[in-house]
């Protein structure tokens, strides 16, 4: 790829941190923290740990600082670290060693989410929450197909970035969204039904 990402913001202050820089990590973390908290929300729900989740991602950047190449976007590569831990902390307590295990797994949505203030479909739905029904039916989402329409839909991001966030191929990621739209067409369905009904 000859892409040349020097006019990338982050990319220039990842190399300057690599160069001992320490003020241009700061600023990483000023920029792109409150995105990572945003994905991790999208992703997980309110779970409790997301900032530490966030401040996992910063640590993974401090200890790439010596092998980091600009081989994409800054908030590309910075995802795809996000992903991987967002992945991790689904599988804590369960027995999917790898991260490539289970990418696609129809699991129960609620087994991964500990959360309590995640309600079940039913309890949203009887209190007519479009909000609180989108969550729902996004956390039940395969984790792969999840983050993949997370961030099409709410960071806008291209297939071949996304591509890049989840290790996969750019027309796999278009597939990947359609069916995660799919899926979720299906899952508000009834919801949806009720909205329109009399």
């Amino acid at each position: 790829m000859g892409h040349n990402y020097e006019s990338d913001a982050g990319v220039r202050w990842m190399l300057a941190y690599q160069k001992g820089d320490e003020r241009a990590f700061d600023r990483i973390v000023e920029t792109y923290s409150g995105q990572l908290f945003a994905l991790f929300t999208r992703f997980l729900g309110p779970a409790p740990e997301r900032e530490d989740l966030v401040q996992d991602v910063f640590l993974r950047v401090i200890r790439a600082r010596e092998r980091y190449q600009p081989t994409a976007r800054f908030s590309t590569w910075l995802y795809r670290i996000a992903f991987n831990i967002a992945v991790n902390r689904t599988q804590r307590g369960t027995d999917e060693a790898s991260l490539d295990d289970g990418l696609d797994d129809e699991g129960p949505a609620w087994a991964e989410i500990s959360d309590e203030r995640i309600e079940a479909p039913t309890d949203v739905l009887e209190r007519g929450d479009v909000v609180a029904a989108v969550r729902v039916a996004i956390a039940g989402l395969p984790k792969a197909q999840r983050m993949a329409l997370i961030l099409a839909k709410y960071d806008e991001m291209p297939y071949a970035e996304i591509a890049v966030v989840l290790r996969s191929s750019e027309k796999a990621i278009k597939s990947m969204v359609h069916r995660a739209r799919e899926n979720l067409r299906e899952r508000l369905a009834p919801f949806l039904q009720q909205e329109e009904a009399p």
